[in-house]
């Protein structure tokens, strides 16, 4: 079951038009209202993130049919079968992460402990370690070992309020083995009231057999790989990895081009290590998002505010890496690129299973401030995933996806460290 795009229906636009009479999936009414709450709405109507002191919303079916001031609730709408009091807690989205890599084998902690000594991230991947011990130990793990492994990754982030993932394949490298990737992270969603977003990864590294023949490879990624896992519905997007020590430019343009042919929106790795011009590659593609972007040059910059591709930016990588060229955050402001926040989790190089913490390491090693940190992980991480329509703000016709928390004002989200304020999650209304 794919958990992210069910229950997709037309958005009505505003919450007036609803309480007119105008029914969400034909219904009428709210079955569950919460009061006495500050609002961060995250509309893009409303200035900054949107901010309702004394809010209310209304939802049914899983639906939001209202989000707005609570003084503008009509009377005859202010009853409901369950009415929840947050006593001024504030409501935010749920949390979106836009970009893990939470399904894989193994642990890559020995290599850790060899960038302590000082090794660095290409060496380590050069030597055969790096992506290709996970590669290893992905591939021989069953399916039912992969979610046992992944669901307390899962757990740890809907625990801060995170009511939709990405989850990218990448560590198997072949047919059968990027299949089962996907399918266990499906069956993440299945076992968990979480949103799941499966994105293939292909071509994340070169496998072993390959004997160095990256052309050959990518033959295999776009002629049987995405084929195969395109025709079984196991993926709502394509990924790869741009970079020296993984493939070209116009190795991923023709994975790009095989993904349109199945009609799969595309994303990418880009800028991470050094500049191949990924960006504006992905960019002139029409990618949802490029992500990490350390090295994005002017010209991606430009690319990405013209096509609209979402930046995401994964500080986790860059502190885990000890990583100094920081991506061009003033640059991207200024071009108003949206900016998204994720934590990048994975075995080798972001090993961290915090949003709240993601944001936090935005702000302080990004220099993001506290509105871009909040933004990057519900309005513009739900643009990065092709579901802005469905989540990420709160605002009528929307999923009734939102996180309580216990602060009183925003910033308390993201400067605090190690501290989780979450007091309720709903996903679905639930």
């Amino acid at each position: 079951m794919h958990t992210a795009s069910a229950d997709e229906r037309p958005r009505c636009t505003t919450a007036a038009g609803i309480l007119q009479g105008e029914a969400v999936a034909g219904v009428v009414g709210f079955e569950r209202l919460f009061i006495n709450a500050g609002l961060v709405t995250c509309d893009a109507a409303r200035p900054g993130l949107g901010l309702i002191a004394e809010g209310a919303i209304g939802a049914s079916g899983g639906r939001i049919l209202y989000a707005g001031p609570e003084a503008e609730l009509p009377a005859a709408m202010r009853a409901a079968p369950e009415v929840i009091d947050c006593e001024g807690r504030l409501i935010t989205p749920g949390l979106i992460d836009c970009h893990t890599h939470i399904v894989f084998g193994g642990d890559r902690a020995q290599e850790w402990e060899m960038r302590q000594k000082g090794a660095t991230y290409e060496e380590i991947a050069r030597t055969g370690g790096g992506i290709l011990s996970t590669v290893k130990a992905t591939r021989e793990a069953s399916e039912d070992a992969l979610v046992e492994a992944a669901l307390p990754r899962l757990d740890a982030l809907i625990a801060e309020g995170v009511t939709t993932i990405e989850v990218k394949s990448g560590y198997g490298l072949d047919r059968e083995s990027e299949a089962k990737m996907l399918r266990a992270a499906t069956r993440l969603g299945e076992a968990r009231d979480v949103g799941v977003v499966r994105t293939f990864l292909g071509a994340h590294a070169l496998p072993p057999e390959a004997n160095g023949d990256k052309d050959h490879y990518i033959d295999d990624v776009c002629e049987r790989q995405l084929p195969h896992v395109a025709a079984a519905g196991l993926a709502d997007a394509v990924d790869g990895f741009c970079e020296t020590i993984a493939f070209s430019p116009a190795q991923i343009a023709r994975v790009f081009d095989a993904a349109r042919k199945h009609g799969l929106p595309v994303k990418l790795h880009a800028e991470q290590l050094s500049n191949l011009g990924g960006a504006k590659l992905a960019a002139e593609r029409g990618a949802l998002s490029a992500d990490h972007l350390e090295y994005l040059g002017e010209d991606g910059v430009a690319a990405m505010a013209k096509a609209g591709t979402v930046a995401v930016l994964l500080p986790g990588a860059f502190y885990f890496l000890h990583e100094t060229q920081k991506p061009p955050v003033a640059a991207l402001r200024g071009a108003r690129v949206p900016v998204a926040v994720a934590t990048d989790c994975n075995p080798g190089s972001s090993p961290l299973t915090s949003l709240l913490l993601a944001m936090n390491m935005a702000a302080t090693l990004f220099g993001l401030s506290v509105d871009e940190c909040l933004l990057g992980v519900t309005r513009n991480a739900a643009r990065a995933l092709g579901k802005l329509s469905e989540m990420g703000t709160l605002e009528a016709g929307k999923r009734c996806d939102i996180a309580v928390w216990n602060v009183e004002r925003p910033a308390e989200l993201v400067y605090r460290i190690g501290f989780n304020p979450l007091h309720r999650r709903y996903r679905g209304g639930r």
